[in-house]
């Protein structure tokens, strides 16, 4: 994901269940830590967006919140 705009919808997996989960970031905000519920589970997805500016790229990481990255 470029940079440049500030909305974007980025498809994830569920760390939990392997739902496709959709979710909006908005790259006005920054580098991001938060949690979003996966619609079909119920589980608390960590997600981290990590915006690199040498790349022009916006890093999503997605984990079950227990330090393994998926």
């Amino acid at each position: 994901m470029s940079i440049d705009n500030e909305l974007h919808d980025a498809a994830l997996h569920c760390p939990f269940c392997g739902h496709q989960v959709h979710v909006d970031i908005d790259a006005s905000q920054g580098n991001q830590d938060y949690k979003d519920e996966c619609p079909d589970c119920g589980n608390e997805i960590h997600l981290q967006v990590v915006q690199d500016k040498v790349r022009d790229k916006i890093i999503v990481r997605v984990d079950s919140d227990d330090e393994n990255f998926y």
